[in-house]
C-alpha cells in the first residue's frame, strides 16, 4: 500500500472536521454573534449544501489541472476560509468563511477519494478508497467533540485556530511528500445525473439522504438537547460526544462486516428499522444519564453502519457506473446533513429542541420506505433504462 494514501486520509480528516464542528459550539457562537441557535445551525446547512453540490461540479471544472497542484491551490483557499472565520467580527463574515470552506473542502475531499485509488496497485484500490473514507467519516463524527472541548476551554474560535494550524501542516506535507498525479477525464455531470433515471438507483440514493437527514436533525443540535433535557454540564456533553464518536467510527466496521456476511440488502433494512426505533426512543431515555448513554451508543453505532452496505448495494445495481454512484452517494450524504440541520433549526425556532428526535425519526421512517421501494419494487429492465437514455 502506498504510504501517500494514509497522508491523504489525514488531509481528508482535517478538512472534514469543519462540516459539523459548529454543532458542539452552537450556544457559544449564538451568544457571541448575538443570533439564535437556529441561525448558527444554518451555517451547517449552507456548508453541507454547497459541499454536496460543489463536489461533482468542481471536479468537472478542474479536470484538466494536475492533481497535486490543484490540491495545493485548494488548501490555500481552505486556509483563507479558516482565517476569515477566526477573525470574523460578526455573523456575516462567518457565513462568508463557511462558503469558502465548503467550496474548497468539497474539492479537497473528492480529490483525496479519487487520487488514493490512482496511486496504488489495482488490487489495493478498494482498500485505498476505504482508508480515505474512514478519515472522512471519523472527521464528521469526531469534529463535534473536538470543537466542543476546545470551544468550552478557549472560546468558539479556538477549533478554527486548530484547523488553521493543521491546514498549514497539511499544505507543507502535500508540497513535500506528494508526487505529481496527472488528471484523468471525469464523467460529465449530465451522465452522472442520468443514472438516477433508474428507479432502484434513485431510491437507493434516497436511503442515504433521508437517513442522514433524520440523524442530523437531532445530532447537529445534540448540545442544546442534552443541556435542556438532562441539564448536562459542558463536561458531560463532551463525554457524550466522545462516546458517540467512538461508537460511530466502530459502526463503519460493523456495517462492512454485516454487508459481507448477511448481504447489503438485509443490512440496510436492519439498520434503518433499528435506527428508527432508536430515534423514537431517545426522548424517553433522558430521565437518567446512564440510560441515555446506553441508547447513545446504539445510536452512534447505527449512524455509520448504513454507509458500507449502501455503497455496496449501489455498486451491485450498476457496476459499470460504480464511480459515479460513489460520487452521487457522497453528495446524497451531505445533502442529507444540510437538510437535517435546516429542519432541526426550524424545529428549535418554531417549537423546542426536545422535538428534534421525533421529527428526525419521521425522516428515517421515510428512509425505510425508500429502501423497500428500491430493493423490493418492480424491476426496471435494462432495455427500458437504455431507451430512456
Amino acid at each position: 500500500m502506498n504510504k501517500q494514501v494514509y497522508f491523504l486520509t489525514i488531509v481528508a480528516f482535517v478538512v472534514g472536521m469543519v462540516e459539523l464542528i459548529i454543532g458542539g459550539i452552537l450556544d457559544l457562537m449564538a451568544a457571541d454573534l448575538n443570533v439564535g441557535l437556529g441561525k448558527v445551525g444554518f451555517l451547517i446547512t449552507i456548508f453541507s449544501l454547497i459541499f454536496a453540490i460543489g463536489s461533482p461540479v468542481l471536479l468537472i471544472l478542474t479536470a484538466a489541472i494536475e492533481r497535486k497542484r490543484l490540491m495545493l491551490m485548494s488548501l490555500a483557499v481552505f486556509l483563507t476560509g479558516n482565517i476569515i472565520t477566526v477573525f470574523s467580527p460578526g455573523y456575516a463574515a462567518v457565513f462568508i468563511g463557511r462558503i469558502i470552506l465548503a467550496l474548497s473542502g468539497a474539492l479537497l475531499i473528492i480529490l483525496c477519494l479519487t487520487i488514493a485509488p490512482s496511486i496504488v496497485h489495482p488490487k489495493y484500490r478498494g482498500r485505498a478508497i476505504g482508508i480515505v473514507s474512514m478519515g472522512v467519516s471519523a472527521s464528521i463524527v469526531l469534529g463535534l467533540p473536538v470543537g466542543l472541548f476546545l470551544g468550552n476551554a478557549f472560546g468558539w474560535r479556538a477549533p478554527f485556530v486548530m484547523i488553521t494550524f493543521l491546514t498549514i501542516l497539511s499544505t507543507a506535507g502535500v508540497f513535500i511528500l506528494m508526487d505529481r498525479v496527472e488528471p484523468k477525464p471525469s464523467s460529465p455531470l449530465k451522465m452522472q445525473l442520468a443514472t438516477l433515471k433508474n428507479r432502484k438507483i434513485f431510491f437507493g440514493q434516497m436511503i442515504t439522504f433521508l437517513f442522514l437527514a433524520g440523524h442530523t436533525t437531532l445530532y447537529a443540535y445534540l448540545t442544546p438537547f442534552a443541556k435542556i433535557t438532562m441539564d448536562a454540564s459542558g463536561t458531560w456533553v463532551s463525554f457524550i460526544y466522545l462516546i458517540f464518536g467512538i461508537a460511530a467510527v466502530s459502526g463503519g466496521g460493523v456495517g462492512g462486516y454485516l454487508s459481507d456476511t448477511i448481504g447489503p440488502k438485509r443490512t440496510i433494512m436492519l439498520t434503518t428499522v433499528l435506527f428508527t426505533a432508536v430515534m423514537v426512543g431517545i426522548p424517553n431515555m433522558t430521565f437518567a444519564l446512564p440510560a441515555f448513554l446506553v441508547i447513545l451508543i446504539v445510536w452512534g453505532l447505527l449512524s455509520w453502519t448504513l454507509a458500507p452496505a449502501t455503497q455496496s448495494y449501489l455498486i451491485s445495481l450498476s457496476p459499470e457506473t460504480s464511480d459515479i454512484q460513489q460520487s452521487l452517494n457522497n453528495s446524497a450524504l451531505h445533502l442529507g446533513i444540510a437538510f437535517g440541520s435546516f429542519i432541526g433549526g426550524l424545529v428549535i425556532e418554531q417549537a423546542s429542541v426536545e422535538q428534534n428526535a421525533t421529527v428526525g425519526s419521521l425522516l428515517v421512517m421515510l428512509a425505510v420506505g425508500a429502501a423497500v421501494v428500491s430493493m423490493y419494487g418492480k424491476e426496471q429492465s435494462k432495455e427500458a433504462y437504455r431507451k430512456r437514455d
